[in-house]
């Protein structure tokens, strides 16, 4: 009779476990039905081309898929491929920020792509005291015709917008001239201090504030004042042309000591000391959180270093591609860091496979640490906020080019799963606005429900 009992409480229990879990399967199984609605039935979303791939990686199991193996634009989606990249070489300490030689009395020494060295942000100065304590006669070697100032692809006429900052061997102040007007003040201050003689002012009736252009080909600028709004607060970065020749200057200015310029490719076939400068967390968490274009490009300059003592894009997107990314669904066609190049080309399910690779070698509190946070952070500070006394539920890297936006990263639901997806728009004639509102229905239903 115990028995009996017994085995019938094990069978009735264990009908219990199935009837719930085929409940769950089938509120999972509506789920996924809605959130495929949500973006196969959104009018906008139609209008262009869409890939979006949702991916449970605990069940490893594909949620949603649509036109997940296409190429798109991924814009500054890219950066989710530098940051991996420069992760696995450089690690997330410091860099290795200059490279030198000790010859007798001199000291021969050359950049290695390293944007920290007194950026406006940044502010690192190891490299700085280095060469000032240094009691031998300083030696710039040139190796500035490794890089090219502007990426394939890139526009010609983006050399006035930060955005488009150049590329450089050495960057000093992050290869930009800043113009800040702070709260209550009446003049703007200028940084670095050293290109005020050569900032020109002129006044307009039809530009409402400040505009700052350069020259160019040359590091003259001017700004246009409308006196009715000179007043209001404003941070803006200009770019400046850079050189081995006018590094080596504004050296001697911040050192007080003469720098010369030195051409000899026997000094770079060596094998260098280098000199650790600016923590790479710091740098990460700028270039991933506002999507800085600048640190993206300087920092496959820094991989390239660290592999071959030699500044090229192209090296350190290869040896990605062959020792790194040699997994991913389908090969990433790729040219630059920062993604400004229209040429960068990517599937929605390489980075999904991307997105898992970061999710199992860097800790999740560096990632919240690095990437944009839904309603609080960076770039998607004003997009897909949690509800009220919750934390973010979304942190993810977007993309926006003219023909292209994206947002791809990692979404955390009610019920505590974190689920990876990659979502990219090409070919939309529609506000960028208006597609992440479509889009951050779509998320927050996923957030909620799954």
């Amino acid at each position: 009779m115990g028995d009996f009992f017994y085995l019938s409480f094990d069978r009735n229990l264990q009908a219990m476990k199935n009837f719930l879990l085929g409940l769950l399967i089938l509120f999972s199984s509506c789920t996924i039905q809605k959130i495929n609605k949500s973006l196969k039935n959104s009018e906008p979303l139609q209008k262009g081309h869409m890939g979006f791939m949702l991916l449970d990686p605990e069940q490893n199991k594909v949620l949603v898929d649509i036109n997940s193996d296409k190429y798109f634009i991924p814009a500054s989606n890219t950066k989710l491929f530098t940051f991996y990249t420069s992760y696995s070489v450089l690690g997330d300490e410091l860099v290795y920020g200059l490279n030198y030689l000790e010859r007798g009395d001199s000291l021969i020494f050359w950049g290695t792509g390293d944007p920290g060295f007194l950026h406006p942000d940044l502010d690192n100065q190891v490299a700085l005291n280095f060469l000032k304590q240094s009691n031998k006669e300083l030696y710039l070697l040139d190796n500035f015709e490794q890089v090219d100032a502007f990426g394939s692809g890139w526009s010609w006429d983006w050399y006035n917008y930060y955005y488009a900052t150049e590329r450089s061997a050495m960057p000093i102040y992050g290869n930009v001239v800043r113009f800040k007007l702070d709260e209550g003040q009446n003049r703007f201050s200028i940084i670095p201090k050293r290109f005020t003689p050569f900032i020109e002012a002129k006044k307009t009736e039809n530009w409402n504030g400040y505009r700052f252009r350069r020259e160019r080909f040359q590091n003259l600028f001017s700004y246009q004042l409308d006196e009715e709004t000179h007043s209001d607060p404003f941070e803006t970065d200009i770019p400046f042309v850079t050189s081995a020749e006018f590094t080596a200057q504004l050296l001697n200015e911040e050192l007080g000591k003469k720098i010369t310029v030195i051409k000899n490719a026997n000094y770079i076939k060596e094998d260098p000391k280098k000199l650790l400068t600016t923590p790479a967390d710091s740098i990460y968490a700028q270039m991933m959180k506002i999507s800085d274009n600048f640190l993206a490009e300087q920092l496959m300059l820094l991989v390239s270093d660290q592999l071959n003592n030699k500044l090229s894009t192209s090296d350190a997107i290869e040896y990605s591609k062959e020792n790194l990314l040699a997994d991913l669904p389908d090969e990433p066609l790729w040219v630059d860091g920062s993604g400004l190049s229209a040429k960068n080309m990517f599937t929605p399910r390489s980075i999904i496979a991307l997105l898992g690779k970061i999710r199992a070698e860097v800790p999740l509190e560096k990632i919240k640490a690095y990437f944009p946070a839904g309603g609080e952070s960076g770039t998607i500070r004003n997009w897909y906020k949690a509800d009220e006394g919750q934390s973010a539920y979304i942190y993810a890297k977007t993309g926006t080019l003219s023909m292209s936006n994206a947002l791809s990263g990692f979404l955390i639901t009610k019920s505590g799963k974190i689920l990876h997806f990659s979502c990219i728009l090409n070919n939309y004639a529609l506000p960028s606005s208006e597609l992440k509102r479509e889009l951050e229905k779509t998320l927050y239903l996923i957030h909620d429900k799954y």
